[in-house]
């Protein structure tokens, strides 16, 4: 119970008047895979998922996949960002994009493409240097940009967005879907629920220590 009541307090000005410049957030109950992905019911509505590649022996070979539908040209943005911790220094999860009308893929992926459906693959630009960040105020935590997409889509029918680690690393994430900010009753509710715990880091599945 004190855990609880801390985490509501720590909500703080958010409860008044975050929820009109934020993302609603969910956090990853349980693995997002081809069998049972994460449904995105309004690709344009602005949600924050914090979820996390997950590691065996060492090595990630986890694909997360996150599920919409299009029924008519739709701009879709997807971003991905990175907790800044000292263990993600080196941990930069892509995502690819599935769909119809998309081109063929041009080399191997960690995952099977349905038939009649094509893949945009997102990832790090190629040249190094420091990975840029920035400072997220509703949950209190800094994080490294990473690779965007932002276009229309322009075919009907069912879509995927696959995360995964290239580098095999693993580690949280965040999948950010949509550009528009909008709020019904149960996403204010939600986040007035999973704010206060991600100031706490409770979305993160191992101890974090912040990059120095």
């Amino acid at each position: 119970m004190r855990r609880w009541t801390l985490a509501l307090a720590l909500a703080g000005p958010w409860a008044w008047g975050g929820a009109a410049s934020a993302h609603v957030p969910y956090f990853e109950r349980q693995d997002y895979s081809r069998d049972r992905p994460f449904g995105v019911h309004s690709v344009t509505q602005s949600i924050a998922v914090y979820a996390w590649l997950s590691v065996r022996d060492g090595r990630s070979d986890d694909v997360d996949v996150y599920r919409f539908k299009l029924r008519r040209p739709t701009r879709v943005y997807v971003h991905v960002i990175v907790p800044v911790l000292k263990r993600h220094k080196d941990f930069r999860p892509v995502f690819a994009v599935v769909g119809p009308g998309l081109p063929q893929p041009d080399g191997p992926l960690p995952f099977a493409v349905p038939e009649g459906h094509g893949v945009v693959l997102i990832e790090y630009a190629k040249e190094g240097g420091e990975r840029p960040t920035f400072y997220e105020p509703f949950g209190g935590k800094s994080y490294f940009k990473g690779p965007v997409f932002d276009r229309e889509l322009k075919e009907a029918g069912e879509y995927f967005v696959c995360f995964w680690d290239p580098d095999q690393k693993g580690g949280d994430y965040v999948a950010v879907l949509g550009y528009r900010e909008t709020w019904g009753l149960l996403d204010i509710i939600r986040a007035l629920i999973h704010t206060p715990l991600i100031r706490l880091g409770w979305e993160l599945h191992d101890e974090a220590d912040e990059v120095e």
